[in-house]
């Protein structure tokens, strides 16, 4: 019973606390005060923003910013309480994965003119990921200035690659040659690890879309694309590694137990994640032995990458001091401030101009998606169902195709139904 009630209090008065700190104000000496609220507050975040608003202080002495660090998994909560009670931060930063549901409460302001209006910003943007922002809300309007994406990789053992003489694959053939060179069942040793439990299905659309080279998911009538014969041959190429050039416990796994093989066991040659595991790869493997390389091309020669959730600040509508949030929020945005944000994050910055001095799987990254010839398939993050039909529909019967009880014809044909009629929903409402 004590801990319930400690528990409680704790909630409430986090809550009273954030609500203590919300919306803008004049602050003391004539400064305006405005709020950021950083909605993955955490050791390693927290220190990240805190030197950024230090820098914008020193650049604009009038205004004052009061930081306020908020768990990623209370964040959404907070967020919804605030606008609802009508005391929301000035400032924060968004995903376009929470992106939909702040802009169909009203919540932020759109950038589009701010954007065009700043010479330091205009042009500066990586054309994908402001398409990514634009197309998860219905108007088409960008309500966030990008910072950031991450991107799909393969992780690999450059001191196994070296052995055997082989170098990171550019296309799908060379990968599925390389890792069936790399698999020797009997010293424990496997090209590869599928991700067959939680998490499956975005790494799975991946390799699927990637191998295929098909750059949109669903075409000009609205109908999805995944159960094209070209994504059904890619899935059956993937499911084939499953148990000949990976564990047959791979059957289960999540992310947590593939970095487990990579890292721990040493028992695999390449992982496919993406650039957020750097820093475990480094840690338990050192970097002579850990590198990665990006996606693959297919065959055809064309590079498909799945667009990623794109982080970035937005200003809240019901800010008093518009202007100052306005302007904490393109300074953030910024060259040297978005690559300083990016590298001490270990992402990929959304500002162009920012190059030089990153670690060489974020250069590797980087240049891929400013790529002209690089194709970003879109994921449907816009579709309210998608998380529900990916996650709770999809995995078990990935599992299913993975264990040879379900085609792969038949799985993608059904996923192609589900998303289809999610698309022509989503159609209906927003015209």
């Amino acid at each position: 019973m004590t801990r319930r009630v400690t528990a409680a209090s704790a909630s409430v008065l986090l809550t009273v606390a954030l609500l203590a700190g919300c919306g803008s104000d004049a602050g003391s000496g004539g400064q305006t005060e405005i709020t950021f609220w950083d909605t993955n507050a955490g050791p390693a975040r927290t220190p990240i923003w805190q030197h950024a608003i230090a820098e914008f202080e020193k650049a604009n002495p009038t205004i004052k910013v009061k930081y306020v660090g908020v768990p990623i998994a209370q964040a959404p909560q907070k967020i919804d309480t605030a606008i609802a009670g009508g005391g929301t931060p000035d400032v924060a930063d968004i995903s376009t994965s929470g992106l939909a549901n702040l802009v169909a409460q009203k919540a932020l302001e759109p950038v589009d003119e701010r954007i065009a209006a700043n010479p330091a910003l205009n042009g500066k943007f990586n054309e994908s990921l402001l398409t990514t922002v634009k197309n998860v809300v219905p108007d088409g309007k960008a309500y966030i200035f990008p910072l950031s994406t991450n991107a799909g990789a393969f992780w690999y053992r450059k001191d196994w690659f070296k052995e055997a003489g082989l170098e990171p694959p550019r296309t799908w053939s060379e990968f599925f040659t390389v890792v069936d060179k790399l698999t020797k069942p009997s010293e424990n040793r496997f090209g590869f690890t599928i991700r067959g439990g939680a998490g499956s299905i975005a790494q799975m659309l991946e390799v699927v879309y990637a191998q295929s080279g098909i750059t949109e998911f669903f075409d000009a009538a609205g109908k999805s694309t995944i159960n094209d014969p070209r994504n059904v041959t890619a899935l059956e190429k993937y499911a084939g590694l499953y148990k000949k050039n990976t564990p047959e416990a791979d059957l289960q796994n999540d992310y947590v137990k593939m970095v487990a093989q990579f890292d721990t066991a040493g028992s695999i040659a390449v992982m496919q994640h993406n650039l957020g595991s750097y820093q475990d790869h480094i840690k338990a493997l050192g970097p002579d032995k850990v590198a990665s390389f990006s996606v693959p091309k297919s065959d055809s020669g064309t590079q498909a990458v799945l667009s990623n959730p794109v982080s970035g600040v937005g200003v809240f509508s019901a800010g008093k001091n518009k202007e100052a949030a306005f302007k904490l929020a393109e300074f953030l945005a910024t060259k040297d401030m978005d690559a300083y944000i990016a590298e001490k994050s270990g992402v990929i910055p959304a500002n162009t101009d920012v190059q030089g001095n990153q670690a060489p799987h974020i250069a590797e990254a980087q240049r891929v998606l400013n790529d002209p010839a690089t194709k970003v398939l879109q994921m449907p993050y816009h579709l309210p169902e998608f998380n529900e039909i990916t996650k709770t529909w999809a995995e078990p019967l990935f599992q299913k195709v993975l264990l040879g009880q379900l085609s792969a014809k038949d799985f993608l044909d059904q996923f192609a139904a589900k998303l289809t009629e999610a698309q022509a929903g989503y159609k209906q409402r927003n015209g």
